[in-house]
């Protein structure tokens, strides 16, 4: 997902994604164990997402 498109969302919008990504981190750590996992560096673009989630949530508050 774009930088644009996050800013663009609500906090509440943010957090539900947040969970998300965080569920679907979970699952490929779970299927990367059981070597069910095709694309290992589909945990680095989840990962990733998760840090840019999280810090235009800590701007956010900062900024208020």
């Amino acid at each position: 997902m774009e930088l644009k498109e996050l800013k663009s969302k609500t906090d509440k919008e943010l957090k539900q994604l947040l969970n998300e990504s965080r569920d679907k981190l979970r699952d490929l750590r779970f299927k990367d164990a059981n070597k069910q996992l095709k694309n290992v560096r589909e945990i680095r673009v989840v990962k990733k997402a998760i840090a840019k989630i999280l810090t235009i949530l800590n701007v956010k508050k900062n900024t208020f």
